[in-house]
């Protein structure tokens, strides 16, 4: 009889004034547990890997659960009392210390039942409620109360309470009287009180963001589900850079990101078009690639630049040499694209755009005239100093003005000269060699070779042993065609220069056998029957002479005529 009695009077504690915790009304529960919902994660492998729950906190889908249930996922499902599975989106933040993660559900423009956070504290001896996840409807909160609260990151929360935490409660909001939730439910240690369980203050899990840094942080790159973009378009910008360099389909996937949640940042769709023709150049992509450039002209609140950005990928693209050019991508296009910012603008990046163009292009006196504005500006560099040498070389201009641009070029940097000023210094080598200027040549071919600790290869000793020969250091270039012999033994021309270096310094028998040498590898090889004869000559072996002279003609040499003609 009195087991009858208490199953009526629960039943009647839980019908009146809605759900009833202990003979006090909680009218807002109903309500509430609608934001609950199961999680599921799931491993690379494709295999469940946990369950847990969770709660939404906005409309829109942002919700809080624990960081330990997610970390090593890839993928993630809520699933809804109502059953509704709906997909983990996104990763917004994360904190391992305090096991809190916040995330974005994929909730289709559709409102979901979100809790009401509290602004306030409850106090010491307050009662609470812990709001478990059931799909049954008759599921009471668990009634407790703080029994103390601690400061985390100076404004937030730590609550210890008195509330017995059943299995499956972790990450459970907990809600003060009013119905707003204060808390996120933690796991307690295995030795721990059953009767007291902790909790972390719903505002501070809320307060974890992504930033540009969080590509780098451990705690979120151990979960393989997306990361939400910063809610800073600059910091969002840096997110998107660092993401460059990783993975292909990741990065594209941020761009849309970004587009979407920055639709009238010009940025978004530069960096979109840039990345997807770095991809591929077939017809679909380049007009996916135009509708984005128009669409940042479109937006853009700096014209001048996205007009440079525009020009500078048609520009790149042409330097593809397509075989078919895109409707106007042509270097006509870039150039006028370019002007254009500078009509607005007449900055010195876009000045250099300009002269790498009309360069391309061929119009060697504009592009010069260009990268002159260029160098009368802070941005002036080696390579602004070289660029404006080599359009003077290419214009045919004295040999003079070549080398005051080139010494300007180098005269940026400060010896001893490092691997940095390498590439300009055998540059100048060459047009001091041009200039018949071989001694200031042969310093430069020394002074690269310092630069780069010695490291160079066949091509460049056969370079400077030219050098030397022509500046009459003779025993440097035998000494550096050896070298690029031992170097490269199968390129004929070495042995060839080594042979007329032996016989410019008398050494007409060493030059035979650097000869002869050559012509067992490569019998076929005219010239070093003509030079064989000349050292022939000069041994006066006339005879031999005419034989090596005679099988050069055999073989095509068109030098060696006027050599029979002038000692036979």
């Amino acid at each position: 009889m009195m087991k009858s009695i208490k199953i009526i009077l629960a039943f009647i504690v839980l019908v009146i004034n809605g759900q009833i915790v202990n003979g006090q009304s909680l009218k807002w529960a109903d309500k509430a547990r609608q934001a609950v919902f199961s999680v599921v994660t799931y491993g690379s492998d494709g295999k469940m890997l946990g369950t847990g729950n969770g709660f939404f906190v906005t409309e829109d889908g942002v919700a809080l659960s624990d960081y330990a249930l997610f970390k090593g996922a890839t993928r993630a499902e809520i699933i809804k009392v109502d059953g509704q599975r709906l997909q983990v989106l996104e990763i917004m933040g994360a904190n391992e210390m305090y096991d809190i993660l916040k995330f974005k559900v994929a909730v289709n423009s559709q409102k979901v039942p979100a809790l009401t956070v509290a602004n306030n504290t409850p106090a010491a001896g307050s009662q609470v409620y812990l709001l478990p996840y059931s799909t049954q409807n008759n599921t009471l909160p668990t009634r407790g109360t703080v029994k103390e609260s601690t400061r985390v990151a100076s404004t937030f929360s730590y609550y210890t309470l008195d509330l017995p935490l059943q299995d499956k409660m972790v990450s459970c909001p907990l809600m003060d009287a009013t119905g707003q939730v204060f808390a996120l439910a933690q796991q307690a240690s295995d030795d721990a009180d059953k009767n007291t369980c902790y909790a972390i203050d719903v505002r501070f899990a809320m307060a974890q963001e992504i930033n540009a840094l969080s590509l780098n942080d451990g705690s979120l790159s151990s979960i393989g589900i997306k990361k939400a973009l910063p809610d800073s378009e600059e910091q969002a910008l840096v997110t998107l850079y660092m993401a460059s360099t990783t993975n292909k389909e990741a990065y594209a996937m941020l761009l849309n990101d970004f587009i979407t949640k920055f639709p009238q940042s010009a940025d978004g769709y530069i960096r979109r078009a840039t990345f997807e023709l770095s991809q591929s150049l077939d017809e679909a992509v380049l007009s996916k690639s135009e509708a984005d450039l128009d669409k940042a002209l479109e937006v853009t609140t700096d014209k001048s630049e996205t007009l440079y950005e525009r020009a500078n990928l048609i520009y790149n693209y042409q330097l593809t040499k397509p075989e078919h050019t895109y409707k106007d991508w042509t270097y006509e296009k870039a150039l006028s694209e370019i002007r254009e910012a500078l009509s607005i603008n007449d900055l010195p990046a876009y000045s250099q755009l300009e002269a790498d163009i009309l360069f391309a292009m061929q119009n060697y006196t504009e592009a010069y005239n260009a990268i002159e504005k260029v160098n009368a500006s802070p941005l002036a560099s080696a390579a602004t100093w070289y660029n404006a040498a080599h359009c003077k070389e290419l214009m045919d201009a004295p040999s003079d003005e070549v080398i005051e641009l080139i010494d300007k070029c180098i005269g940026t940097f400060t010896p001893p000269y490092t691997e940095q000023a390498a590439p300009y210094l055998l540059e100048r080598a060459r047009i001091y060699s041009n200039a018949e200027k071989y001694r200031p040549a042969l310093i430069d071919y020394d002074e690269y070779y310092k630069a780069v600790n010695g490291k160079v290869n066949d091509q460049f000793y056969y370079l400077r042993g030219q050098c030397a020969m022509q500046a009459k250091a003779f025993q440097r270039a035998l000494d550096d065609y050896a070298e690029a012999i031992e170097q490269n033994p199968e390129e004929l021309t070495y042995r060839a220069e080594l042979a007329v270096v032996n016989m410019r310094v008398g050494r007409n028998d060493e030059a035979i056998k650097v000869l002869d040498e050559a012509i067992l590898k490569d019998a076929t090889y005219a010239e070093l029957y003509r030079l064989k004869g000349l050292a022939l000559l000069q041994l006066k072996k006339n005879k031999d002479a005419r034989s090596a002279f005679d099988k050069a003609k055999e073989l095509g040499d068109p030098q060696v005529d006027a050599l029979i003609e002038k000692y036979f």
